[in-house]
Parts: C-alpha cells; sequence; structure tokens
C-alpha cells in the first residue's frame, strides 16, 4: 500500500486518461495519492484539484499558493482558499507553500511574507502544511523555526518538506522541528548524490515519497511523462540505498503519511 504523498493529477496533461492514470497507479499497488493544488489563486485551478480529488477514492487535495505566485496571494485569494479547505473530507493540508530563488517569479520580499502568512493561516485551520524551497535553503529553514519554535516530540508535526533538494543539514534541521521529508524521482537520476546524500541522514520514520508527476520522472522511465505508478521506482530506489526490504520502507512510508495528514485509508484498501 504504497502512497504517493504529492501529485498533480488535475493538470492539462491528464485530461485526456485521468481515470486510465488513477488505475495504474491501483494496478502498481499505490493505494493512494495527494493532489496538490496550484496556479492563480484567484482562478478556478484549487476548484479543479479538490473536485479532481472528489472523483476517487483515497485520493486528497491541498490548496495554497506556491511561491512562484506569491506576487497574487491577497486577502480575496486568501478567503477563496479557506473557504476550499473546510471541506476536510478531501483537503488535508496547506500547500505547497514556501520559497524559490532559483526562478524569482516572485520578489523574494513578497515570497517571504507571503509564506508566512499562509504558514499561520495553515495553523488557524489546523493542517499541516506542505513546502516547496528551491535554492533558498537558509531562508526557508530561518522562517519554519521562527513559525514553529514549540514543536516537541510528542505534538504532530508541522508538515512536510516536498521533493527535497536541500543539504543534509538542511534535512536536520527540518526534522528537529518535527518535519518530514519526501523524495521525488530526482533522487534516482544519475547525477543526484547530493540528493541521495541527504536521504541517508533521513530515518524511514521521517521519510516520504512523491512523484510530483508529471514532472521528475525516475529511472528507468526518465524523459516520459511521470504519474502515481511510478512513485514505486522512487520507494524501490530507496529501499536499496537504505539497505532495507521494499515492504518494510512502503509500510513505514504510508504510515508517515497517515499520521501528517491525519487520515485513514478507506476499508476496501485498509484490508488489502
Amino acid at each position: 500500500m504504497l502512497i504517493d504523498s504529492h501529485c498533480h493529477i488535475d493538470g492539462p496533461l491528464f485530461d485526456v486518461d485521468r481515470d486510465a492514470v488513477v488505475a495504474r497507479a491501483r494496478e502498481a499497488g499505490v493505494t493512494a495519492m495527494l493532489n496538490v493544488g496550484t496556479g492563480d489563486p484567484h482562478s478556478d485551478g484549487f476548484r479543479r484539484a479538490v473536485a479532481v480529488a472528489e472523483q476517487y477514492e483515497n485520493v486528497w487535495a491541498s490548496v495554497g499558493v506556491h511561491p512562484h505566485d506569491a506576487r497574487a496571494y491577497d486577502d480575496a485569494a486568501e478567503a477563496h482558499l479557506v473557504e476550499l479547505a473546510k471541506n476536510l473530507d478531501k483537503v488535508l493540508a496547506w500547500g505547497g507553500i514556501g520559497l524559490d530563488y532559483h526562478y524569482d517569479h516572485s520578489p523574494r520580499d513578497v515570497q517571504r511574507e507571503v509564506f508566512r502568512r499562509q504558514i499561520r493561516t495553515a495553523r488557524s485551520l489546523g493542517l499541516p502544511i506542505i513546502v516547496h524551497s528551491r535554492d533558498a535553503n537558509d531562508d526557508t529553514v530561518e522562517i519554519l523555526k521562527d513559525e514553529f519554535p514549540e514543536w516537541a516530540g510528542s505534538a504532530p508535526s508541522p508538515g512536510v518538506m516536498h521533493c527535497f533538494g536541500g543539504t543534509p543539514e538542511m534535512a536536520q534541521a527540518l526534522m528537529e522541528i518535527g518535519f518530514y521529508i519526501s523524495f521525488a524521482g530526482n533522487v534516482t537520476f544519475k547525477k543526484a548524490e547530493n540528493l541521495r546524500d541527504a536521504a541517508r541522514v533521513v530515518p524511514l520514520d521521517r521519510l516520504l515519497v512523491e512523484t510530483d508527476c508529471p514532472y521528475l520522472t525516475p529511472v528507468p522511465h526518465r524523459g516520459k511523462r511521470n504519474e502515481p505508478a511510478m512513485v514505486v521506482h522512487t520507494a524501490q530506489f530507496l529501499a536499496e540505498l537504505y539497505d532495507v526490504e521494499f515492504g518494510r520502507l512502503v509500510e513505514q512510508t504510508t504510515k508517515n503519511f497517515l499520521d501528517l495528514f491525519r487520515v485513514s485509508l478507506s476499508r476496501e484498501f485498509a484490508n488489502g
């Protein structure tokens, strides 16, 4: 029972075969997935992300403005997303939010301000956060430490750093304040030894796996459109990296997902 903890199956690349994509995931043993909304917060994109989740059992959604679109975040956008987040049966998290200094589609000061604002909104709703960080390690860690100073080991996790691309030191700092670390297909890439170094410091009980599809297709399918079924390859790769049985990694990452997002699988899948 593997879970794709971060995907984008509501996007246009899946409009022609979404049902088949979900079916292939089930056949591959991927019993659940979290569909993460993206785009302009004033559009219907986030409503679409939730609507797609509503079509399938054990598919959930998150809402939250990516740093690329931070310049568009305002009171109206927040009210729109808060209303969607009230769908507690399907919306499990607030995200992906964070900082992206690689593309700088929004000014960095705006990104930082909106990141903090969305963290506080998520906390007011009792939702864990999904964090995106690219070329912004120090600022990301600083903001998360500021916003979650009181975390203790017995408390629910604040969230997950998705598609981890930082250093081992960053991973350690995030885990110290309760975050899970998620790896995508790029950890399988030949030149991604830096990601494998980071993965080695993440214990199984803090690990999630994802596709971030349609992007970052893992080896051996690199170059093709990514989809949730392919998270199996990333999980198999990590099991070999950790020198653990594949079933053990699947069992633990599934437990981690359910604990983080405070959800249960439907009876059908829970019973295998």
